[in-house]
Parts: C-alpha cells; structure tokens; sequence
C-alpha cells in the first residue's frame, strides 16, 4: 500500500490539469470575452464585429467586448490571438485581408491562418465601393482613367496597409481599368476614409456600408461597386462589370469570419459556431446588416477552413502573376 501511494499521488496532479481543463470547456463561458479586431474604430470589420457582439453575448450568457489591435494591415491582431491561450475567452474577427498575406512571398513576419488559428465560422460579406474624394475632377471611371492618363500629378490611394482588403481588392481594379496610383497606407479603414474626406488621398476601396452616408452627404464620391449586382445602399452606382472594368478571378468582397487560437477544446468551439449561427439568424441582427448592405452569410468552421484555403490560393496566384511586392 505504501509503494502504491506516490503512484497515486503522481497520477492524481497529472490528472488535475486535464480535469480542470475539461471542467472549464464545460462551463465555458463563465467570464468576459475579448473579441479582437485588427483595425483601428471605424472600419468594416470593427462596425461587423461591434454590430453582433450585443446578441452573441446573450447567445453565451457572457459579455463580449471588441479590443483593436490596430496595425500590420491585421497581422498585430491575428498574432495576438494566435499566441493566446486556447480556452475561447480570445476570438478574433478578421476579414480576406487574412487570406490576401500568405500570397505575398517577401512579406514578413509570415502568418499561416490555416496552421495557426482556428476557424470557428463565416459570419457575413459586404461589397467595396470604388470612391474617390470630393476635390478629384472626375465623376465617373471614364473620367478618373483620363484624369489618371493626363494629370502631371500621380493619383493615389488610401488603404488599411500591405496585404489589406482594400490594397489588393484595388490592385486587382488598377490591373482592369489600367489606372495607376501610389499606395498610402493606414492603421484601418476609418483612418483612410478621413483622409478621403479631407481630401488628402484621390482614392479609396471602401466598404459600401461606411460609403453610404459619406456619398449621400457629397463628401466623396462614389464610381463602381465590386458586387456581381448593384448594391441597396448605393443604387445608383455601377458595377465594375457595367462601368467596364474587367476583374480577375478573385473575390472582391469583404467577408468576415471568426477565429480562436489554434488547439481550442472542441466543446467550447461548438459553443461559440452554435451561438454564432442562432445570432446571425436572429432577425434583428440581420436587419441591422441589411441597413448597411452587409448580407448574413454563417457558414461551419469547417467550410470556412476550405474557404480560406481556397482565398489563400487565388490571391497567391494573382499576386505573383502581377508580381506585387510587399512594400
């Protein structure tokens, strides 16, 4: 009996953790829950996530508060989450901006979402909206590929960084149209959008929910849409396709989706996909989203792993065929 104690003793701390650590999953969540987002107030991302974090918190009986981790066009945030521990009290909300990095061969640090996050589900996708700042001489694409042929002065663009949404959606648009501009990057989409409305940057790819109010007010102005059809909040504009602009075979939308560290218990990821898919299902919050022309789009952490497989692919493919560099 002697000899047998240790061995008990031993078994019983290596146990604990284990046991601790599945009582946790089980009464997961019994604290607060950050939701990082990384981009700075004001962007597509940071409205999604703001947007939904009110009926998520009453889906899990928890509160749910946005953190910005603003900087590195997202890498800051994703890194952060990706080094946090797996418990489901760290959640990202990221947007293709994650699938658009790993295409760039010279861009370090490296970040390989597949390997070291974990997909918990799509949440809903938003087109972008070519928009120009109110000080620019042009009212249409016609006029902004003459303007961007005759002007002296190179144009340029505002966006949230290398590797961002808004830099290769654009960088796709410049390679239809022919137009050129010189990137200015920022800290997220609010940021860059200031710099449109103070006339201080001729460009922007900008989400069509942040667009709306701006192009209503006349304090920008908008010229196509990425959308295969014409967007609610902004009727009265273009496609690319009907202003002309031929695109190459990558998706020119805004998608969000959220993502845990890597090694997440899988009870507590059934959790959070099971609460995610009851909020987006929930008709205030898509009522909320339709006002701002973002369309409800769950999908399980399973096809959203094969989604972002699939981005990271066909982003690869058009950033080496037009061999753009990390700046």
């Amino acid at each position: 009996m002697r000899r047998l104690l240790p061995l008990l003793f031993a078994g019983a701390v290596l146990c604990g953790p284990l046991a601790s650590a599945v009582q946790a999953a089980d009464d997961y969540p019994s604290r607060p829950i950050r939701l990082a987002v990384g981009f700075a107030p004001g962007g597509a991302t940071d409205v999604v996530a703001r947007l939904i974090t009110g009926a998520l918190s009453q889906e899990l009986g928890q509160t749910i508060f946005v953190e910005n981790i603003a900087g590195a066009s997202g890498l800051l945030a994703w890194r952060n989450i990706a080094a946090a521990n797996p418990d489901g009290y760290s959640l990202l909300m990221a947007e293709n901006a994650i699938a658009i990095r790993p295409g760039f061969k010279d861009m370090t640090p490296t970040f390989d979402p597949v390997t070291q996050l974990e997909p918990i589900a799509t949440v809903a996708h938003s087109p972008l909206a070519l928009c120009v700042a109110g000080n620019v001489p042009a009212n249409n694409v016609n006029e902004l590929i003459a303007l961007s042929r005759s002007t002296e002065k190179k144009l340029n663009y505002a966006s949230a960084g290398t590797g961002s949404v808004a830099q290769l959606v654009w960088e796709v648009v410049k390679d239809g149209a022919k137009i050129d501009a010189v990137d200015v990057p920022y800290r997220g989409g609010g940021p860059a959008m200031a710099a449109i409305i103070a006339g201080q940057v001729d460009l922007i790819m900008a989400s069509t929910q942040v667009a709306k109010p701006l192009v209503e007010g006349k304090q920008i102005k908008a010229f196509a849409v990425t959308g295969k059809t014409r967007s609610p909040a902004l009727p009265d504009v273009p496609t690319l396709a009907e202003a002309g602009i031929k695109t190459a075979d990558v998706d020119l939308q805004f998608w969000f989706a959220v993502f845990a560290p890597k090694g997440l218990p899988e009870t507590v990821r059934a959790k959070l996909e099971g609460a995610i898919e009851r909020t987006m299902k929930n008709p205030v919050i898509r009522e909320r989203l339709a006002a701002l022309d973002i369309t409800p789009d769950f999908g399980l952490g399973s096809v959203l792993k094969t989604q972002l497989q699939n981005e990271i692919k066909n982003w690869k493919t058009f950033i080496e065929a037009k061999d753009i560099k990390a700046q």
